[in-house]
């Protein structure tokens, strides 16, 4: 059962795909921020414990760890009642989970779709259903993570970026039928973390060169860090009670030169 004896009056953020990198950031930042936290992980177990035993070192009972697979319809209510029930509350939803890796024309598959439709874009809408009733009763707000390509898409990733296209309509969507008690933004990232682990498996490691080029196209001239995504989450969640139903580029000006 979950422990609410401690802290049960802080506000409490899930944050979906939280084990490592950008989410694991988002949430150490929300948890310094006084967030309870609820780091959500799939295969990622021992990281998301690391994690979570890291922020409870700092506050006691201030965070846990729930495991869910983003494909499975069931574990994703599951995730979404366990994160209600944790500590009786939540005040704000982060769809960070993603799947990223190419899809060819001609290559991809019915797997494939299925896997990056439902971490991009099924699992956030059902996740934003079943918590919208605490989400109200506590004037919360749903941050989605997009991306640019969801604008412009990217080459041989055709299912990711019609997933992340849907995932800007859905913030927008659910901002108009959430409102007033619900803000519902999203962040569309750009360079932030190189995506050499997806790329290994497929062979297609991004060189020193294509990294050179990428950089060269951002007017900034420089690759974002994980600490601007997250600092962006946390304007959003404290500091903007008068924005809604808005994509926020946090991209080093890449998108207006191409």
């Amino acid at each position: 059962m979950p422990d609410t004896t401690i802290n049960n009056h802080s506000k409490v953020a899930l944050v979906t795909g939280a084990a490592k990198r950008i989410g694991a950031e988002i949430a150490q930042q929300l948890h310094a921020a006084g967030f309870n936290v609820i780091v959500h992980y799939n295969q990622s177990a021992a990281a998301a414990q690391e994690l979570v035993d890291e922020l409870n070192s700092e506050r006691e009972n201030s965070a846990a760890g729930l495991q869910a697979d983003l494909n499975d319809h069931a574990q994703v209510l599951n995730l979404a009642q366990q994160s209600a029930d944790q500590w009786q509350r939540l005040d704000l939803l982060v769809n960070n989970a993603s799947s990223f890796y190419p899809t060819p024309i001609g290559e991809a598959t019915h797997a494939d779709w299925d896997n990056l439709i439902n971490s991009n874009l099924k699992a956030p809408f059902f996740l934003a259903q079943a918590l919208a009733p605490t989400l109200i009763k506590n004037h919360g707000c749903i941050i989605n993570i997009a991306d640019i390509y969801a604008q412009r898409p990217l080459r041989k990733h055709s299912i990711y970026s019609i997933a992340k296209a849907g995932n800007e309509m859905l913030t927008k969507s659910l901002a108009q039928e959430l409102a007033p008690r619900v803000r519902v933004n999203g962040i569309a990232p750009g360079a932030i973390l190189w995506p050499d682990d997806y790329y290994k498996k497929t062979e297609e490691q991004l060189s020193d060169e294509n990294k050179e080029k990428m950089l060269a196209q951002i007017p900034l001239q420089q690759r974002g860090q994980v600490q601007d995504i997250a600092r962006t989450i946390l304007f959003l969640a404290k500091d903007a009670p008068y924005i809604t139903g808005q994509i926020i580029v946090v991209d080093g000006g890449r998108t207006i030169t191409i």
